[in-house]
């Protein structure tokens, strides 16, 4: 088994045994742990579980859309893309006045999200979320400056970029998830990321974290001519929702394969562009989970 398949099915096996039973936000309830932390060697491969198969595309689309610094769903939809839907459409039934007409449905969301840009600009957007902070924290372009950082100054100790805008946070839908990250340039000339996070949903989030923050490494890297070096994974509050635990521990008996290598091209990040070739992914099948919001 691949090193990181491995590492992964570890924590999944460490949260089945140690969790600590706890209530959260959604009501579904949770087991947790805290504390844990993921390495990973991109000399190794590109970092997507093979134990079940992920959706690529979905984790591009998304990274893109935190990289241009919107807020906005309405083009994730457009990119069949619905891992924010639920988010914004929980706001519109907090918020719905029942005094009116029934609300629509989340299917009807969904629609009238696409199709009405009135209701999109109002219902779709989930206020000053990663990319907000990414592309503009209080004026400051952290992307723009962090690549500048790495160029001009590879040494230094502060290329940083934080998402955790206490001013910000009551305007924000969800407050971020994974919050921060930092660079390091050695003396080899690699270029190696850190990300920490405050709240992990190990089955159905993590994996893509993982994958996400790999690729946003590889950028970083296309972008500054520097080599890819070590993923790290610093991670507070982990755990797996209870409607979750028997399908995590269906992939604890699955095997895996090699890792895949990623190949990016026509790469601009300041504007959120970028091709991608996954090579050689073989996984095991998908494994179903309800995405909790």
């Amino acid at each position: 088994m691949n090193r990181l398949d491995a590492q992964y099915l570890d924590l999944l096996e460490v949260v089945l045994r140690h969790g600590d039973d706890k209530p959260d936000r959604t009501g579904v309830g949770t087991i947790s742990i805290f504390d844990y932390t993921i390495t990973h060697c991109m000399c190794d491969g590109f970092p997507l579980l093979t134990t079940k198969k992920m959706a690529v595309k979905t984790m591009m689309t998304e990274l893109k859309w935190f990289l241009r610094g919107d807020t906005n769903i309405r083009p994730l939809l457009f990119d069949n893309c619905d891992i924010w839907t639920g988010d914004a459409y929980k706001r519109y039934k907090d918020t719905y006045d029942y005094d009116l007409d029934e609300p629509l449905t989340i299917d009807e969301f969904r629609e009238k999200i696409k199709m009405d840009y009135s209701f999109a600009t109002i219902w779709g957007d989930l206020g000053p979320v990663y990319g907000k902070q990414w592309r503009d924290f209080n004026g400051v372009d952290q992307i723009k400056n962090l690549i500048d950082g790495l160029k001009d100054n590879p040494h230094g100790r502060r290329h940083i970029v934080n998402a955790w805008n206490v001013s910000e946070l009551s305007l924000m839908t969800l407050p971020p998830c994974h919050y921060s990250f930092q660079c390091y340039v050695d003396s080899d000339n690699k270029l190696s990321l850190k990300w920490n996070q405050r709240s992990v949903d190990t089955f159905l989030g993590l994996p893509f974290n993982i994958a996400s923050y790999a690729t946003l490494l590889l950028l970083l890297c296309h972008e500054t001519g520097y080599m890819p070096g070590t993923l790290t994974g610093s991670l507070g509050d982990v755990h797996l929702y209870t409607n979750h635990i028997d399908q995590a521990k269906e992939q604890l008996y699955r095997k895996g394969f090699e890792l895949p290598k990623l190949e990016l091209s026509n790469v601009d990040i300041l504007n959120g562009e970028f091709d991608y070739n996954l090579i050689d992914y073989k996984s095991e099948p998908t494994i179903k989970a309800p995405l909790n919001n």
